[in-house]
């Protein structure tokens, strides 16, 4: 599912039991260093506009940023909110499952609309 979409970049929801998002850049890249600086210096303020909307919404234990890419060999950089409580932690999402989940979280369709939001209006603090 995308969640907002421009002329430069995607974002597009994981599923999963926690909030994750992933931000693709719309020309497939192959490593970072591979993107125009302009481009790469975005992507950062998408990312960090991401992560303080799913600090205020959610209110995680933590937030993991990951970007591997190689089963998937294009830059895109995945941002998860973290919970004591999720199936994995303290181990990455691609990790062993320790538990059952019992997560109640708020409405996510609400978190993408302040996401959108935010980027439209570039609230870059």
């Amino acid at each position: 599912m995308i969640v907002y979409e421009d002329s430069e970049l995607f974002i597009e929801k994981e599923p999963s039991e926690i909030p994750w998002l992933k931000i693709f850049t719309k020309e497939p890249y192959r490593e970072l260093g591979d993107v125009p600086k302009e481009l790469r210096t975005r992507l950062w303020e998408v990312y960090d506009i991401i992560e303080r909307e799913m600090r205020e919404y959610y209110n995680p234990k933590k937030i993991n940023m990951a970007s591997f890419a190689n089963m998937l060999p294009r830059v895109h950089i995945h941002v998860m909110a973290r919970f004591e409580n999720d199936s994995y932690f303290p181990n990455p999402m691609w990790g062993e499952k320790l538990r059952e989940a019992n997560l109640h979280l708020p409405d996510e369709e609400e978190f993408f609309k302040i996401v959108k939001r935010a980027l439209e209006n570039k609230r870059i603090v």
